[in-house]
């Protein structure tokens, strides 16, 4: 779902057959300014997309900008003033809200995971725990929050876990069974297999063909062997619990990646509120 379409589908959703408050009480000729109020600190994220909807609902509508998204914003900042209908405000005025707390708080809480790992070279993953149809913003907020996107959906990259292997019969035929479909079908895309313990680990390494080790629920002394083990041969990924306290320990071993869905999922959305200019 690209952008004009999420916003298609949330309007009609929230309007329906229409805003009867703003229809029943405001001249529908009527122009107004409204103010983007930060109400706590954290990372701005969702601007742009606050302005495709207002413009969706009204191409000529005017912004004026104080942040941009990645900021770091105060409480009693404003983030933007937005002149346009009085209609197209209230309208505009929830939905622009929502994404921007939501996409606020992840960006938030994503940086400060990535602020407990500089100076290594770990990057901070997100992963597939979002919300069904809101997923490519909410990475959106990742990304501008500092971390890095993995993949975006079970289309543009193989991810063999633990299901997949038990299913298949086990790692070997897994990756061989799943090269031979990438081949036959022509596609390009790269391959990471979980890993459960050291022993799984070797096995991958013995018998290679995937991209990407994943060590998932691996404790940092166990991620730092399986490191050890990999020595640079594939890009490595930790997962699975570990938060903002543990995370450092993690990174400290030197791992490529650490994925973290609860930047996402556990993310609380930042209060902010619209509020009209009344000159």
């Amino acid at each position: 779902m690209n952008t004009k379409e999420f916003i298609e589908a949330a309007l009609r959703e929230d309007i329906r057959d229409g805003d009867h408050s703003t229809l029943a009480s405001i001249d529908a000729a009527a122009q107004g300014t409204a103010v983007l109020k930060i109400k706590e600190d954290g990372i701005i994220a969702g601007i742009d997309l606050a302005q495709d909807i207002f413009k969706y609902l009204q191409p000529d509508v005017s912004f004026i900008l104080n942040k941009q998204d990645g900021d770091k914003v105060a409480k009693g900042e404003t983030a933007f003033e937005v002149s346009a209908k009085v209609h197209t405000i209230l309208q505009a005025e929830r939905l622009a809200l929502n994404c921007m707390q939501r996409m606020s708080g992840i960006a938030t809480l994503t940086a400060k995971y990535v602020d407990k790992i500089k100076g290594y070279k770990t990057k901070v993953l997100d992963t597939r725990k979002t919300t069904p149809l809101f997923r490519a913003h909410e990475k959106d907020a990742v990304r501008i929050g500092g971390g890095y996107n993995h993949r975006m959906g079970l289309y543009d990259m193989v991810m063999l876990k633990d299901n997949h292997i038990d299913f298949c019969g086990g790692i070997e035929k897994a990756i061989d069974r799943t090269n031979e479909y990438l081949t036959k079908n022509g596609l390009n895309l790269k391959i990471e297999i979980e890993t459960r313990n050291i022993d799984d680990v070797q096995r991958v390494i013995n018998h290679g063909g995937v991209h990407r080790i994943m060590l998932d629920n691996y404790t940092p002394q166990e991620l730092e062997r399986a490191i050890e083990l990999i020595d640079g041969m594939y890009e490595t990924e930790a997962s699975g619990g570990i938060t903002l306290e543990t995370i450092e320990s993690y990174a400290r071993t030197g791992v490529d990646y650490i994925s973290v869905g609860a930047i996402i999922h556990h993310a609380v959305s930042m209060d902010l509120s619209l509020k009209a200019q009344i000159s």
